[in-house]
This record gives C-alpha cells, sequence and structure tokens, in this order.
C-alpha cells in the first residue's frame, strides 16, 4: 500500500452504516509492498492443486489386429487391418495420422498435476494481496462498485459475525451501500461458453464482496446464499480468494476482531508474527513511492547538474569528391584548371 493511502486509524462502523466511537489502528500489512508478479505466480502455482487426474484410455486406438505389410508393396510400413470383404481390411491403424488411430502421446494419471510452493513466496503474495485490498483505485480497477462505501478497507462491528439470517446480511449490505456490488453480480449472471454448460457449470458470474470474519456464530449460513458473496476465517486467508483469476484488489468486508488480529498474524516490522515462527513482513523497496514528488524535492535538485543548452548542430555527412566539385576543389584546387581544358578541348573539336 502506498504510503499517501495509508491511514493511522480506520473507523468501525455497525450494521446500520452508523459510525460508531470505537476506532482501530491500520495493522502494518496493509503497507506491505503490492507484487502482482509473485501474487500471479502464487495464484497459478496454487489453483494447479485442484486438478483431478485425467487421461485417455490405455487401449483407446489398439483395439484392432493389425501388422505391417512391409516393404515391397509400394505403401507405406504403418500397420494394416487384416482380412477382407470390408472397407476396413488394409487401412492403416495404430499411428496418431490414421483414422480410428490412438493420440500421439497419450496422455497418462501420473503427470505431474500438482506444484509444491516455497512458503515464504505464498505468504509474501497473501501480505501483497491484503494490501491491495486497501486501496481505493485497486479496487475499483479490480471492477467492484463501491463508490458509496465510506471507508476503505471496510471495518464493521463484530455483531455482523452473530447473522443468523440471509434476509438480516442483505438489509447490512444495503445500508452499507455495498449491495450496489451484489447488484452488479447478478447483472453479470450469463451462460458458459463451452463444454462446461454440460459439466454442471453452466452459468458463470462476477465476485463481489469477501467477508473476513473472526468467528463463525451464524454469519456463514447468512451470506451463503447471496450470490458472488464469499466468506473466509481470518485464520484461513487464502490468496484464491484474496486475489481471484491472480488480479489484486478484491472488495474485503471486514470484522473488527478479525481486523485487529492482522498484525499477531503477520507482525508489524518491529515485532515478528506470533503465529509463523521466525517471520515478519516483506520490506518494500522504496520508502516513498511518490516518485514524481521525489524529483523535484530540493534534496535532489540541488546536486544535480544544470542542464546543458547549447544547441549541437548534426554533423554534416562527408561529400563524395567525384561527383560534389566543391569537395574535390578542397583536395586538389588544381582540379579546376584541368575542367577548364578539357572543356576547351571539346569545343575545338567540335569546331573542326
Amino acid at each position: 500500500m502506498s504510503l499517501s493511502a495509508a491511514r493511522p486509524l480506520i473507523s468501525v462502523y455497525n450494521e446500520k452504516n452508523e459510525r460508531g466511537s470505537l476506532t482501530v489502528c491500520l495493522p502494518a500489512v496493509f503497507k506491505a509492498p503490492v507484487r502482482p508478479d509473485i501474487i500471479s505466480f502464487i495464484h497459478n502455482e496454487m489453483s494447479k492443486n485442484s486438478r483431478q487426474a485425467y487421461c485417455v484410455n490405455k487401449d483407446a486406438g489398439h483395439q484392432t489386429s493389425a501388422e505391417s505389410w512391409g516393404t515391397g508393396r509400394a505403401v507405406a510400413r504403418i500397420p494394416r487391418v487384416r482380412g477382407g470383404g470390408t472397407h476396413r481390411s488394409g487401412q492403416a491403424a495404430f499411428g496418431n495420422m490414421c483414422r480410428g488411430g490412438r493420440m500421439f502421446a497419450p496422455t497418462k494419471t501420473w503427470r505431474r498435476w500438482h506444484r509444491k510452493i516455497n512458503v515464504a513466496q505464498k505468504r509474501y503474495a497473501i501480505c501483497s494481496a491484503i494490501a491491495a485490498t486497501g486501496v481505493p483505485s485497486l479496487v475499483m480497477a479490480k471492477g467492484h462498485v463501491i463508490d458509496n462505501i465510506p471507508e476503505v478497507p471496510m471495518v464493521v462491528s463484530d455483531s455482523v459475525q452473530g447473522f443468523q439470517k440471509t434476509k438480516q446480511a442483505v438489509e447490512f449490505l444495503r445500508r452499507n451501500k455495498a449491495w450496489a456490488d451484489v447488484a452488479k453480480v447478478y447483472a453479470t449472471r450469463r451462460m458458459r461458453a463451452g463444454k462446461g454448460k454440460l459439466r454442471n457449470r453452466r452459468r458463470v458470474q462476477k465476485l463481489g464482496p469477501l467477508i473476513v470474519y473472526h468467528q463463525d456464530q451464524g454469519l456463514t449460513k447468512a451470506f451463503r446464499n447471496i450470490p458472488g458473496v464469499d466468506c473466509i476465517q481470518v485464520d484461513a486467508l487464502n490468496l484464491l480468494k484474496l486475489s481471484p483469476g491472480g488480479h489484486v484488489g478484491r472488495f474485503c468486508i471486514w470484522t473488527y476482531s478479525a481486523f485487529k488480529k492482522l498484525d499477531e498474524l503477520y507482525g508489524c516490522w518491529r515485532k515478528p508474527s506470533e503465529c509463523k515462527k521466525a517471520w515478519n513482513l516483506p520490506m518494500p523497496k522504496m520508502a516513498n513511492t511518490d516518485l514524481s514528488k521525489l524529483l523535484k524535492s530540493e534534496e535532489i535538485r540541488k546536486v544535480l547538474k544544470a542542464p546543458n543548452r547549447k544547441v549541437v548542430k548534426a554533423k554534416k555527412t562527408k561529400s563524395n569528391p567525384l561527383r560534389n566539385i566543391r569537395a574535390l576543389l578542397k583536395l586538389n584546387p588544381y582540379a579546376a584548371v584541368l575542367k577548364r581544358h578539357g572543356e576547351l578541348r571539346t569545343e575545338s573539336k567540335k569546331k573542326k
């Protein structure tokens, strides 16, 4: 998160969108460097770990008796189906170029489907993803509708964790101006393109807000029937939920207790994490990312050299003395006399 966007205190709102007297310090993880490259890479690796193995039948393309006719019959040496009295007899078989043959390099179930992921890299990616959720410009660039949200990151009271009914959850989202993001989900529901329609994945839709809670007192049941809304426990934050598709900036709604626990989970540079052994937040490459402000600062400008405003003329190309008479006279002034003699000689020949 850029330091210009970081605020020292975050207001806590109740379920009626009223700002209470309660405030919470911004956790240090929101000031971690946002690295879309690491997030995209780790997301790609993690998404491979839920794949199901597939392959073609090991006998496919080989369920016929075929043998090559050998050389000397003016046909290719590919195996051919035995027998006679039918179109199939004599046809090429087995090869990947043959009709009814096997595929090239038949797929096997023992392919390397899953990936081991570096733990430090995974933690770096999650810290970056959390930091990106606190930058309004990144959240809006992701496509979330947060125009009327009072604050980003949005922190609500712990009473939300006690919701039991979907009616309460919908009323909460409407009052906190987050329903516009859910309405966008309804508007984007459409039929999937491709074969997924036949495989119980008929419809696709965009994602809405992510509710991050500390204790589930009925909250997951209240929100689970609202399309696009996901719930996740703060101890089990998942990159696939925080940055779906490997893109940073998901709109998150934090409960007060979950928001307070972030410093304990991820540390704050001065103090390492209490839950992850000997681990602290990644250090940013630049303390101040406002590059234009840096370049215009007095400290940098006074040590810069004065600009060189001298106009340097382009160097002229060298003239060919065999074609350019001026260049020739610079090299050989007597060339003018020779040229004049030549002209006089041609004139005297013409008179004769």
